[in-house]
């Protein structure tokens, strides 16, 4: 899952960077844009929407369950401080996918029952890009019992590279990244080693 940023720590274009990764094998795509307006984020979730449907992707929004619903997205991802996942499954329609961040077994046992569809679970190794979670690595291992507490599936988020990757995957986890592909000068580069390693540790390598 490639998570984004507005303006791509690289210097390259956004809607450049997210074709690179999505060639690369990205199977998701996150618009995350933080304190953007509505009618912002709307235009730019129907511009990184196309793309991501163009490659057959999935496409998510990060906290605005309004903006991704008008903007015909395929879900949308929640935190601590967006509306609840009941409140949003209620409004939402049928194959609607609700994310739900944590790293607590228990909050993921309360969102599966309150009808989420994955759990983002992290910082796994720490990240810059939320401020206050630089020193706050939890690990692979506590990714995987966070899925195996909540049964569903889910990705592990926060500092992941290549050559750390595989053991978040070997938790049964997919991998959501933004440092590693916003800041990339190629940044489909990196995510073919990604999605080369997510396989290899999922044993899909060569399928």
């Amino acid at each position: 899952m490639v998570i984004t940023e507005p303006w791509p720590a690289s210097g390259l274009p956004l809607d450049e960077v997210v074709e690179a990764c999505l060639r690369g094998g990205a199977t998701a795509v996150e618009l995350r844009h933080e304190g953007a307006t509505g009618g912002l984020l709307l235009r730019e979730a129907e511009r990184i929407g196309a793309l991501a449907r163009s490659h057959g992707a999935l496409f998510l929004v990060n906290d605005r369950a309004d903006v991704a619903l008008a903007s015909g997205a395929d879900g949308v991802h929640l935190g601590p401080d967006d509306p609840p996942v009941e409140a949003v499954r209620r409004i939402a329609p049928a194959g609607f996918l609700v994310g739900w961040s944590t790293d607590d077994p228990v909050s993921a046992r309360e969102a599966a029952a309150a009808g989420a569809d994955y759990v983002g679970v992290g910082a796994v190794y720490g990240t810059r890009s939320k401020p206050g979670l630089e020193d706050e690595a939890i690990g692979p291992e506590r990714v995987g019992e966070v899925l195996r507490a909540c049964g569903l599936p889910g990705v592990g988020i926060g500092g992941i590279r290549p050559g750390n990757a595989a053991a978040v995957a070997r938790q049964g986890a997919g991998v959501a990244v933004l440092g590693a592909l916003m800041g990339a000068a190629d940044p489909g580069r990196v995510a073919r080693s990604l999605a080369a390693e997510v396989a290899e540790a999922w044993g899909l390598a060569g399928v």
